[in-house]
């Protein structure tokens, strides 16, 4: 068994399939989503931080529509996730309701999560939910996604999220207890996992393609999402949610299989932001936010001298003092023409300014890294 502690990881984005979720007529299990409502309360109140990305809402609505997903088009899929979507967040409200937890919905595309200016709004909703005790149940916004244009699983819709978030742990809940050697359904000797510290091509082809009735993923696309999370420094586990309280379970030690990540969220994301080639701008900055910046806090407005160049908010600046030499760099909160019009001035007057309550900060610490600092 491996040496993973659930308590051990504060932030945590949960994933729920369909098959888990949807009961044999097409409708929420609402015994099985109140025990894992029980669950998320247990762990709200030992302090971890949740989000939620849920799968259900195409098979909920086809069964609300008559729509056959086998034969569907892509706006009959779409009508579905429209129908079914209102009643899988209020069974989620209701259920999250009885532990006194307030729930969000999030509609994401792969746009939202990949292009640089929608990651920092996504980011900054999820955040201040987080911060209000909220928790956001994620979903793909399939009523406007296209074939061409969608994540197609929330396996990986999941495993962007985590690294959005900058999560400690990625769980995705499946219907089998983790990765074996091959298909334990067809193999008799099939041998699990219980640790993978490294996704080579012989993993991949353990995971092969495994899909329910119910569900569009299978063990390849949890495998391929374990991936992207433990290169954004997110460890990644896949647990059985067959069972009633399956985060209980987990937390007592239950049978799963966990892909370690190397470093955390925060060192993963400084080391993309020292290996971006292409810098679109620049920010000249005063003595005293450069003290700031080494002390560990954001770039305020009022520390910034001089813009240089033409970026969009989300592009990545060279953060530069008053001698030339370049101390990091960042992702810009504002674009080179507001950054431009706030230069210099205390954060309480930026909608003055800018005619809008825009960031009080012009690149936050999260989203920063200093060359030769470890912060």
């Amino acid at each position: 068994m491996s040496g993973f502690q659930l308590q051990d990881h504060r932030r945590l984005v949960i994933k729920v399939g369909s098959s888990l979720l949807i009961g044999d007529d097409g409708h929420v299990h609402r015994g099985w989503l109140e025990g894992l409502a029980d669950d998320i309360g247990m762990l709200c109140e030992q302090q971890h931080e949740l989000l939620i990305v849920s799968s259900g809402a195409i098979a909920i609505g086809s069964t609300i529509l008559g729509i056959n997903k086998r034969r569907a088009r892509l706006e009959d899929l779409q009508a579905a996730a429209a129908a079914g979507q209102v009643q899988l967040m209020h069974a989620y409200q209701e259920a999250l309701a009885r532990h006194g937890i307030t729930a969000a919905q999030i509609l994401l595309t792969p746009e939202d999560t990949e292009n640089r200016r929608r990651f920092l709004n996504a980011r900054g909703t999820l955040a201040r939910l987080i911060a209000q005790s909220v928790i956001p149940i994620v979903n793909e916004n399939d009523t406007v996604a296209t074939e061409e244009i969608r994540y197609g699983d929330n396996d990986r819709l999941a495993a962007r999220v985590a690294q959005l978030v900058m999560a400690d742990a990625l769980i995705l809940l499946s219907d089998v207890d983790g990765l074996y050697t091959a298909d334990p359904g067809k193999d008799a000797s099939a041998e699990h996992i219980p640790e993978v510290r490294t996704i080579t091509d012989a993993i991949l082809q353990m995971a092969g393609e495994t899909r329910t009735d119910i569900g569009s993923g299978g063990m390849a696309t949890k495998v391929q999402a374990a991936r992207i999370a433990t290169h954004a420094g997110c460890s990644t586990v896949i647990a059985s949610g067959g069972i009633d309280r399956p985060l209980s379970a987990l937390a007592a030690g239950g049978r799963r299989t966990v892909f370690r990540a190397e470093g955390t969220p925060a060192a993963a994301r400084k080391q993309w932001l020292a290996g971006v080639l292409e810098v679109r701008g620049e920010l000249r900055l005063d003595e005293g936010a450069a003290g700031a910046l080494a002390a560990g806090k954001s770039l305020l407005p009022v520390g910034v001298v001089e813009v240089i160049g033409n970026f969009r908010r989300g592009d990545v600046v060279s953060l530069v003092d008053a001698a030339g030499q370049e101390l990091g760099r960042g992702l810009a909160e504002y674009s080179s023409d507001d950054a431009g019009r706030l230069t210099g001035c205390h954060s309480e007057k930026i909608e003055e300014l800018l005619g809008y309550r825009g960031r009080s900060v012009m690149v936050h610490r999260d989203e920063l890294v200093l060359f030769g600092n470890e912060r």
